[in-house]
């Protein structure tokens, strides 16, 4: 059985809006795209490859595959994300969209039939996609957060986690958490239930 995992790069205050460019996604009037540039290293780089690379499928919600599908097939082969990404199977989830235009890309009309794709594949992996994240979270489909943590806070913008949007879970840490020359934090945790209560030690 496969599992899906959400890469998600995200400020420490939690937003995840429009980390590669001022354009990449302006909406809400949000102003501080590209946030994510300032702090890459190699380091970083080759381990955000080498999540790529063990990807068997792509699954993004509409508002990021309109994104990637209006990047990622101009790239050409030589850029190896896009290479990878042009090449791999897709998946959008989306209710309006009837054909996606992406090669290889098929469209499932509801976040449930997401659960159906770990029976298909090992290693399916959602990019940003905050609210389809959101929606997979609250239905148990997600398995794996894989969070890099860049070091500054932005304010404003879009978040996963919000009042009112995610259901309680708890979650185990998958791995050592690594610390990059940036300041980039990338820490990974498997979804392991519901959270327990109980009284601190001490008190």
């Amino acid at each position: 059985m496969g599992t899906i995992s959400l890469d998600l790069f995200m400020s420490i205050d939690g937003v995840y809006q429009g980390p590669g460019s001022a354009d990449e996604d302006p909406s809400d009037g949000f102003t501080l795209g590209g946030w994510q540039a300032a702090y890459s290293d190699a380091e970083s780089g080759r381990a955000i490859m080498a999540g790529i690379n063990r990807m068997d499928a792509l699954l993004l919600g509409r508002r990021t595959y309109d994104i990637f599908a209006g990047y990622w097939p101009q790239r050409g082969t030589s850029n190896p994300i896009a290479e990878k990404f042009n090449s791999m199977d897709k998946y959008v989830v989306s209710r309006t969209m009837d054909d996606a235009g992406w090669q290889g890309t098929a469209v499932l009309p509801e976040v449930e039939q997401a659960a159906g794709l770990k029976g298909k594949y090992e290693d399916i992996h959602v990019v940003g996609s905050g609210a389809l994240a959101g929606s997979l979270l609250d239905s148990g489909i997600l398995d794996r957060l894989n969070l890099f943590i860049y070091p500054l806070t932005l304010g404003t913008g879009k978040r996963i986690f919000t009042a009112g949007r995610s259901v309680p879970a708890a979650f185990t840490l998958a791995g050592t958490p690594q610390a990059f020359p940036s300041g980039v934090l990338r820490v990974v945790y498997d979804r392991s239930g519901a959270p327990v209560t109980g009284i601190t030690a001490g008190e």
